[in-house]
């Protein structure tokens, strides 16, 4: 019988509830919620028919030389794949960025990936019968925070009742890809109400992937699911929350930089790059926004910066790398924890409310190309004796300007908040965009 498997996936790229059939029919669904770490979470009852899940969304990428496949495995799904495959022959990878679904679309689809020697490449995840579609690729590559799922399968009877089923096809299906029998034992003894995400280093040491890459090496996937301006903005804003409170202040900040990031994504833009090139327009769009602050305002997200490079942390090299870019790019850069997030929102609105009492803001202008131009103030250079020398002259500038008193704290720090300099080529890499 054909089965489905049916997790809605939320924009963090997160795994969320199984969406169960009614009817009966074989189904290797994961019916557990799975937050952005890959913990277990609360399902979520939330129950369909088979004909209302949206078909599955097949796209060919930029040049012709990969197929982007999202999406809910539904009827008809290989089928279009054989025509698109037919009808592009340069095609020589398939992303793959599914929550599950059919159990025989996805053998389907794994067996034209084979035929035509594809490679598969998963950027953010790839849950239950898409797996069987993963391993038939030539190479199977993944992003580094890459997730794949696995669990044994089961039947849902008539009334809903779910009995287990015999797994020897998965099994089959795993071995004959290479992958090591201990972990398909593994894989298959996970409950239909579980899942089993491994990192992606055991994926390459049990055989599952052939590879990790990193987010530079293929074209982004972040738009697979929808690529149009309101999806690309709600992607910007999910990475980079405090946008919102700049748009508020200065409507349309965000349109320019969604139309950049779009233009790229169906152009071939790597996923490094596209996340690279928003948060540097987000961290000049930010800057420039505080640009005018009130001199109370500018110390405390001076003091709100030291107190985040004097904090014992793995990440310290990213954070001062962000601190000596100044104020901009540190309330824009990715793992910003939930306190220094509400700081910053708290300082950024008080700040921009205060500044809006006394002069209009300066709505941002499109460049003729199509890419976005964001203007930002000039200011005066960061001290030589901080710029480039670590975190220890960083925080010690921070410490000596923010000892002086209110009016004359601020001014010192206005060359650390603000510091002028051209752009990092290929800044480090915070995020994936990832599915994601």
């Amino acid at each position: 019988m054909r089965g489905v498997a049916c997790v809605s996936v939320g924009l963090a790229g997160a795994l969320m509830a199984g969406i169960l059939l009614s009817g009966p029919g074989r189904t290797t669904s994961p019916r557990g919620a799975i937050d952005p770490v890959g913990g277990l979470t609360t399902r979520t009852d939330l129950r369909a028919t088979a004909s209302e899940a949206p078909a599955t969304r097949i796209v060919l990428g930029p040049g012709e030389h990969d197929i982007r496949l999202s999406g809910e495995l539904t009827e008809g799904a290989a089928e279009r794949l054989a025509g698109l495959l037919e009808t592009h022959r340069t095609v020589e990878r398939i992303h793959l960025t599914s929550e599950g679904g059919l159990v025989d679309e996805g053998a389907a689809i794994g067996a034209l990936i084979a035929e035509h020697g594809l490679v598969t490449y998963v950027p953010d995840y790839c849950v239950s019968a898409c797996t069987l579609a993963f391993v038939r690729g030539r190479e199977r590559l993944v992003l580094a925070e890459a997730r794949l799922g696995f669990h044994a399968p089961y039947e849902t009877g008539p009334l809903g009742v779910e009995i287990a089923a015999d797994s020897a096809p998965e099994r089959a299906a795993y071995l004959a890809a290479g992958i090591s029998a201990d972990f398909v034992d593994a894989a298959l003894q996970v409950r239909p109400d579980d899942l089993m995400i491994p990192d992606t280093d055991t994926l390459v040491r049990a055989g599952v992937a052939t590879g990790r890459v990193d987010a530079y090496r293929f074209p982004d996937s972040t738009l697979d699911d929808g690529a149009d301006p309101e999806r690309a903005r709600t992607i910007i804003l999910r990475d980079v929350p405090l946008l919102d409170a700049v748009e508020a202040d200065a409507p349309g900040t965000i349109a320019p930089i969604a139309a950049w990031y779009l233009d790229g994504y169906r152009r071939g833009r790597s996923e490094g790059d596209a996340v690279d090139g928003v948060r540097r327009m987000a961290a000049q769009a930010v800057a420039r926004s505080l640009a005018e602050a009130d001199p109370a305002a500018l110390t405390d997200l001076g003091r709100m910066i030291l107190q985040t490079m004097q904090r014992p942390s793995s990440d310290r090299k990213r954070i001062c790398a962000s601190a000596e870019d100044g104020v901009g790019a540190v309330l824009t850069r990715s793992r910003l924890g939930a306190a220094q997030l509400a700081e910053g929102r708290a300082i950024l609105s008080r700040a921009l409310g205060l500044r809006a009492t006394e002069a209009a803001p300066q709505p941002l202008r499109e460049a003729s190309t199509g890419q976005a131009a964001i203007a930002v103030a000039t200011v005066t250079a960061l001290p030589k004796s901080a710029r480039g020398r670590g975190c220890a002259a960083l925080r010690k500038a921070f410490a000596v300007a923010l000892a002086r008193p209110m009016p004359e704290a601020a001014q010192a720090l206005r060359p650390l908040l603000f510091p002028a300099s051209p752009a990092r080529s290929r800044p480090a890499l915070e995020a994936s965009a990832q599915s994601r």
